[in-house]
C-alpha cells in the first residue's frame, strides 16, 4: 500500500511486529476494514493525539487502503462515515486529521468532499536514528 501510494517500500519484520502491537494495545489505535463477503476491501488505521489546549483527542487516520478495484465505488466513505460517527459518540474526541501526500490530489479531493478541511498546519518530522525492533 505504501509503495503504491507514496513509493515507499516497507520492511515486513517490522510491518508484523507493529500492526500485532496495535491490536495489542487499543490505547495506541485502532483499525477498521470494509468487507464484500470474505474479501477486504479497504482498511484504515486510526491512532490519537491528545490536544491540551483542546482538552480533547483528535483522531489521526491513517493507512487507509482501497484496492484498485474498489475505488469510487464507496468503499472509503462508508470506512470514514464509520470513524467520524464512532468518534462523534466518543465525549473526548474533538477532531478528526490525516495526513495525505501534496501530490496525491484525487486523494485530497475526496476527504474536501467528506467534509474536511486544509489547516493553516504543515507536518514536519525528525525520525531518530534508532534500530527498530524486528520480529
Amino acid at each position: 500500500m505504501a509503495e503504491e501510494t507514496e513509493g515507499k517500500t516497507l520492511d515486513p519484520d517490522l510491518i508484523g511486529p507493529g500492526v500485532q502491537g496495535l491490536l495489542e494495545d487499543e490505547t495506541r489505535g485502532r483499525y477498521w476494514v470494509a468487507e464484500s463477503g470474505r474479501e477486504i476491501i479497504g482498511q484504515v488505521m486510526v491512532t490519537y493525539e491528545w490536544s491540551d489546549w483542546r482538552n480533547g483527542n483528535i483522531w489521526w487516520i491513517q493507512s487507509v487502503y482501497v484496492p484498485e478495484a474498489w475505488r469510487r465505488k464507496g468503499v472509503f466513505t462508508a470506512l470514514y462515515r464509520h470513524v467520524e460517527s464512532t468518534a462523534a459518540a466518543e465525549p473526548r474526541v474533538i477532531g478528526l486529521r490525516l495526513y495525505v501526500e501534496e501530490n496525491n490530489t484525487r486523494a485530497q479531493r475526496t476527504y474536501e468532499a467528506l467534509g474536511m478541511t486544509r489547516p493553516s498546519y504543515l507536518v514536519m518530522e525528525r525520525m531518530l536514528n534508532k534500530e527498530p525492533k524486528r520480529r
